[in-house]
């Protein structure tokens, strides 16, 4: 099946009210028509917290429409849907264990590149007044995964993500939250390593698994 983008979602940051008022681009909203990708991400685009989000490592966030049944029954909701995570691309046909690191894509008219996992974060659990919602989906292992932009272009929903090049086949996105979070025990210091030195991970990911 080929990976195919069947929603494309974009936000702007919006104030929530309540005891402790926060500000998030989380809301993400499908856009129909098609949209400029640079390497910031989408026009119209945006993020509330520059320091942990997007910038040119995580210009883009994927998640799989694939997980979309599995997390409706996990969490007994039926609001679960694309843009659930605040994903800019929902995709079909592809998930954390069909995606790997360095990864290159033709999409529309762009290039991206897999640049990591996404790491949720307590923005998630606001969204969905779940606390403990960023720790399942770690240990779920359906975390999504950021792009980087190698070519400026148009993409649209329904556009086919055609894979140009795979240099890490051995790297999935599983296999990386498995390590960088130990999720099996006993993680070997080579394996962290090993893939700290592969250059198509992003500087903060690799410093975050080096405690740098």
């Amino acid at each position: 099946m080929t990976p195919t983008l069947v929603s494309l979602n974009v936000g702007r940051a919006q104030t929530q009210a309540g005891a402790k008022p926060w500000r998030s681009a989380i809301w993400k909203q499908p856009v129909l028509v098609p949209l400029a990708l640079g390497v910031e991400g989408l026009a119209g685009d945006q993020q509330a917290n520059r320091r942990v989000h997007g910038g040119p490592d995580k210009a883009i966030c994927v998640y799989s429409a694939d997980h979309i049944a599995w997390w409706r029954q996990e969490l007994g909701t039926d609001e679960w849907g694309a843009g659930a995570v605040g994903e800019n691309f929902t995709v079909t046909g592809q998930a954390e264990a069909d995606v790997c690191l360095g990864d290159i894509y033709a999409v529309g008219d762009a290039l991206v590149e897999v640049s990591q996992p996404r790491s949720p974060c307590q923005t998630l659990a606001r969204r969905w007044a779940r606390p403990d919602l960023p720790k399942r989906v770690v240990r779920s292992g359906r975390s999504g995964w950021y792009l980087r932009v190698r070519r400026t272009g148009q993409v649209a929903p329904g556009a086919a993500l055609v894979l140009q090049e795979r240099p890490h086949p051995e790297w999935t996105i599983l296999r990386v939250n498995r390590v960088s979070y130990d999720l099996d025990g006993g993680t070997d210091e080579r394996d962290l390593q090993a893939l700290a030195d592969l250059p198509a991970l992003a500087a903060a990911w690799r410093e975050g698994i080096l405690g740098v």
